[in-house]
Parts: structure tokens; sequence; C-alpha cells
């Protein structure tokens, strides 16, 4: 008889997910949830995103004792962070207005990779009788000892996550090296991306830009500007109507706009709390001179670098009525920046008075006498704003041409300075010496190789090659300071000489845009007379004379 032979056949019988809910709860369906996360915007992980939602759908409602509670999914959201996760947060809500009795996910890394993250939510889901049921590790939350598990597999998605991190920080570090720079043209006012992917100007957003430099360093203050963008209907970097503080110095500082690029000037302290500081040395930067067309000068770029700390610097002075000393610029009055006290050596300030017969008159009167009366200034005279600016006209127009002179003279100064071949020499002699330098260094390394037993002496002589090293670079980083200063000092003495000769033989009114730019200060000596002194160090009397 002969025996039948049956063909071998495996069947695949699913796991049954079972929780306590299916006894405590028998009568009624389990409403049962469903988290997906994909971490990138990658076209795959998109992919992945939808294959999970469609999987958790069908699982859900094709078991009949479990009710469609919704699926919950973040997408392009890293799991470092719950609180970022507008989906996860949303599932805990409805949690905790028990809306939900039993959550899927794939897995723990899925789930949360901060393992504190994890652990605290868990938690608080199994305060709320929720079940947490990973997928991969066939794990319930409710289970004993899951809270061991969960630990481990969470230590290894926080590892994963910090080792990505790594990743990309070493990626950003390579490109940063390669002195690659990011533009964000969405949020930058000036530049577009062109055809080649570099960045291009955007003419109308540059006028823009160059109106804002130029109003800075005709007297205008930030908030002054920011107040002029928004009632002139200019839109921001960002294509908002109101302009703020914020937004104005961030142009004014920017070194994009003379062609340049500061790269790494933030950075992120961890992949947990993804905290961005403000990298002060923390981190390497790389510097790119000439990256993209220029919309600012570099002279003009610098000119409001040195305004800015100017303005920062202003001496201060305790006012009555504040807790703590003012050193705020003013541009709404040049005099208010320029004018001070030749006693005390306080600034003025601005006043109205009243006359007996009630008319208004407009005064100029040192702090220190104004707040404290005799106490600090004993001599200080008021003087009157229009006896104040016709003595300061006709100190310019007397004056104008030998201030010139004394500007010309300053201008040849600075340039014999730059186009000293003393200077030129010693610089070049500086390279020369840190090539050499690197060349004995490299030999030493070599010969440590070589010589294992005199490896101890050739360290010394190392380090002294490495201290010469740095200190022949900092001074050749002096020199080079020095002639950016001196360059963008001849810059700034040539647009005021244009000024000068364009009042030469000209009546003029008081201006408190040129007098900004042609005077350095003013002081107030008596109540006859008042010392101009001109940019360049030029000084000269005046006598006040009523009108």
């Amino acid at each position: 008889m002969e025996q039948t032979v049956l063909q071998r056949k495996v069947n695949y019988i699913a796991p049954k997910i079972k929780t306590e809910t299916d006894a405590e709860n028998s009568y009624r369906q389990i409403r049962v949830a469903a988290y997906c996360r994909v971490s990138t915007q990658m076209e795959e992980q998109l992919n992945s995103y939808e294959v999970q939602v469609k999987h958790y759908t069908d699982k859900i409602n094709s078991e009949p004792k479990w009710s469609f509670a919704g699926i919950y999914a973040d997408k392009g959201i890293s799991g470092t962070s719950a609180k970022k996760r507008d989906e996860f947060m949303k599932m805990i809500r409805a949690c905790k207005r028990h809306k939900i009795d039993m959550i899927i996910t794939k897995s723990i890394s899925r789930f949360s990779r901060n393992t504190l993250d994890c652990l605290k939510y868990i938690r608080i889901l199994k305060e709320l009788n929720v079940d947490v049921y990973f997928e991969e590790q066939g794990l319930h939350s409710k289970d004993a000892g899951a809270e061991f598990y969960i630990t481990i597999y969470g230590s290894i998605a926080l590892s994963e996550a910090e080792n990505i991190s790594a990743n990309v920080k070493w990626g950003k570090q390579q490109s940063a090296k390669e002195g690659k720079v990011s533009f964000s043209y969405n949020s930058f006012l000036g530049y577009k991306k062109g055809a080649d992917g570099k960045p291009e100007i955007v003419e109308d957003e540059a006028k823009v830009v160059r109106e804002i430099f130029d109003k800075y360093l005709e007297g205008e203050s930030v908030r002054t500007i920011a107040k002029y963008l928004t009632a002139n209907q200019i839109a921001t970097p960002t294509g908002k109507e109101v302009w703020h503080y914020g937004t104005v110095k961030s142009i004014l500082s920017n070194e994009k706009y003379k062609g340049d690029a500061l790269i790494n000037k933030t950075y992120v302290v961890d992949c947990i709390s993804k905290k961005v500081k403000r990298n002060n040395g923390e981190r390497a930067q790389y510097y790119v001179e000439n990256n993209h067309p220029a919309i600012i000068s570099p002279e003009k770029f610098n000119r409001v670098q040195e305004e800015m700390a100017r303005r920062t610097s202003k001496k201060k002075v305790k006012q009555i009525g504040t807790k703590t000393e003012l050193g705020k610029y003013s541009s709404k009055y040049a005099l208010s920046e320029l004018l001070i006290c030749g006693e005390c050596h306080t600034p003025y300030r601005r006043c109205t008075w009243t006359t007996t017969d009630g008319k208004k008159k407009i005064m100029w009167r040192c702090i220190n006498r104004l707040d404290y009366g005799k106490k600090y200034c004993h001599h200080s005279p008021s003087v009157e704003e229009s006896v104040l600016q016709n003595a300061i006209v006709q100190a310019v127009q007397n004056n104008i041409g030998k201030c010139s002179e004394v500007l010309e003279k300053l201008k040849q100064h600075i340039k014999m300075g730059l186009s000293g071949e003393q200077t030129e020499d010693k610089t070049i002699d500086i390279q020369i010496e840190i090539a050499r330098l690197d060349k004995e260094y490299v030999d030493l390394l070599n010969q440590i190789t070589a010589d294992i037993e005199n490896a101890e002496a050739l360290e010394s002589q190392l380090e002294e090659i490495i201290i010469k090293k740095h200190s022949l670079q900092n001074e050749l980083q002096i020199y080079e300071n020095s002639n950016s200063k001196q360059a963008n000092t001849k810059t700034r003495l040539d647009e005021i000489f244009q000024i000068i000769e364009g009042l030469k033989n000209h009546p003029m009114e008081f201006n408190d845009v040129i007098i900004r730019q042609i005077i350095d200060c003013i002081i107030v000596e008596s109540k006859e007379k008042i010392k101009v002194v001109f940019v360049g160090g030029y000084e000269v009397e005046q006598r006040l004379c009523s009108d």
C-alpha cells in the first residue's frame, strides 16, 4: 500500500495584540489610536509615512474588538523633543480626555528618541490607564518590567539620534571649511537665488538696504529708520508691514551686504534641547571674503559699524528721575550729540522755557545744571538755540578753507601710511617667517616619528615654534587692521571733503545732517564763546552773538 506524500505548507498566523483592557472592558470595543513619525522630508521617508498611515488604519479597522480612535502622524519632525511634535501632543491631550484606550506605534524610536521624554509620557499614559504597544519590540507599556526594556531601547534610540546629530554637525563643518555659505532667501532682503544657484541682487530691495545704511550715517537712529520704513509701507524681509528695531539693526550689522559671509554665527548646544546659542568663540568660525555681489561698499559698511560702536559707547550721565545712567543716542537734534559743557564735560540738553510774557523759547542747558543746580557745575551758561545755530554756521563759513586744508593734509598723511613701503615690506617679512616656521614644524614632526628616544627634547622645540608663529600672526593682524582702519578713515574724509568743498562760497543754513558729518564736537566755554572742533581736529573759537 502506497503512502500518500503530502506537500508541506507553512501558514502565517498574525500575533494577536492583547491588553488588560480586553478582560476589563469585554462589553465594549477598545478605542485604539496609532502614532506615526518620520524625521525628514525625504521622498522615500514620506512614502514610508503614507504606508504607515494606511497600515495602521487598515489594521485597526480590521479588528472587530477595536474601534478607530484616529491616526496621529508627525511629518518631518525630529523625535528628540515631544513639545515640537504637534500631533504627538494632540494625542496625549486626547488620552487625558479619555478618548483613547490603547496606542500602537512602530517602535520606541518612533515614539521618542529622548529616553526621559519617553518614560515621562509612558508613566502619564499608564496613570490614565492607556496602554502603548511597540510593534518591533513586541512590548506593552503595561507589562511587568516594561520600563526597564523601554529604557534600554530608548537609550539605543537616543544614541542613534546623537550619531545622526554628530554626522550632520561634521557635514556642516566640512561645508564651512570649504567656504560654502547658506542663504535664507525668504527672510533676507536684497538677494534672491540666481539661475546658477548663487546669490543675485534684487535691485528694488537693494535700494531699501542702501537707504537704511545712508539714513543711519546721516544721523538717524535705528528706531527712527524702522518707523520711516513702516510709514512708507515698505515690506520687511519676511514680507510683514511693521518694521522693528531688531530687524533694522540686523541689516546694519550683517556682513553679507558687503559681499562677505561669516559662517557658524550660532550653534546648536545638543540634539536633545536643540537650544541655539550665539557663537562667541566656543566653536570654529570661517569668514569668507567676496563670496557674492555686494550691495554696500566695504568702506560704508565699516563706517556704519564704527558709528554703531560710537553710539553704544556714549558717555553715560545720571539724570534725575532715572535709576541708571543714560548714554542713549538721540537722532532728533544734532546738537544733542555734539554740544558739551566746557566746565564739567557733560552733554547739553534741549529744553523749552516760557518767558514772563508767555512766549516760548528754545534753550540748551548743561544736564548737570538742569538736574543738580550748582552742585557739580557752577558756571555753565544756558544758550538760546538760534544763537547757537547762527554761531556754528558762522564758524563753518569763516573757517571752511582752513578746515579743508587740514583735511587735505590728513588725507595725504593717511595715504602715505597706506602706501608706505616699510609697512608693506614688514607684512611680507612676517608672512615669509610664518611660512618658514611651518616648514620647520613639519620637519620636526618627521624627526619625532623617526627618533622616538629624543622625542621629548624635540617636542619642546615644537612648542617654541607654535608660540613664535602665534606671535607673528597677531603682529600681522595688527598691521592688517591698522591698514583697514586707515582706509576707512580716508574714505570718510573724502566724503567730508566733498561736503566742505560744496559749502565754499555758498551761503548755508543750519542743517543737522551736514553739521553731524563735518563737526566732531562743540564746547560751550562761556556765555559769550564756544569752541567748534571740526572732523580732522581743526579747532576754532566763535563768539555767541544775540539776534
